[in-house]
């Protein structure tokens, strides 16, 4: 997983509550094997709708979703969050997000902003205004801004959240930071106890 420190991009405004994994990625998406091409899968049901927010060429460069209350709510499809990031977001805004969808965005880099109903209101009212907008996601020092148009607020993100996004670690690099460790307990290990030699 790639650090993520700071992201500065137009955003795709989603003015829906209650997205739930399902509609983020249907169940058909979840007979593949492979773990790439969800991108052809995010919101696939919807984007049937010629109208529909991702198939407007304004916001085909967005790197940021912009969504209401309720973000990522119901199963705990993993396929959800790499169907988000496989079409190119790399932050998802919203008042609130389902605890399992958030947990699975932090453990593949991609970054859940909560922010207040208030400031995710005006988020999509500018974005979907001006789709030129730009804002920045600081994770270093979480906050969310909208200079142009003078949005500003403050994110939460757990110190442990927080690292693992700075430095790019996965569950595995987390483990791998303590490979010393791990083979010191190993050769310590009793020669009559199970092994994997």
């Amino acid at each position: 997983m790639k650090p993520v420190r700071k992201i500065t991009a137009t955003a795709l405004p989603l003015d829906r509550s209650d997205v739930d994994t399902d509609q983020i990625i249907p169940s058909d998406w979840l007979k593949r094997v492979e773990r790439t091409g969800f991108e052809r899968g995010l919101f696939s049901e919807w984007r049937e709708d010629p109208d529909f927010v991702l198939n407007d060429p304004r916001f085909s460069e967005a790197r940021i979703l912009i969504a209401g209350p309720n973000f990522g709510t119901g199963s705990s499809r993993e396929h959800a969050v790499w169907a988000i990031q496989q079409y190119g977001f790399e932050a998802v805004v919203s008042p609130r997000f389902g605890d399992i969808f958030r947990n699975n965005s932090t453990k593949n880099g991609l970054v859940p902003v909560q922010v207040s109903a208030d400031t995710a209101r005006s988020l999509l009212d500018c974005v979907a205004t001006e789709p030129a907008t730009q804002i920045t996601v600081d994770v270093e020092r979480l906050t969310l801004s909208a200079p142009a148009a003078g949005i500003s607020a403050e994110f939460p993100l757990e110190g442990a959240v927080q690292h693992r996004l700075l430095e790019g670690l996965d569950d595995i690099g987390l483990t791998l930071l303590h490979t010393e460790d791990i083979t010191s307990f190993e050769d310590a290990r009793p020669a009559w106890m199970p092994s994997l030699a």
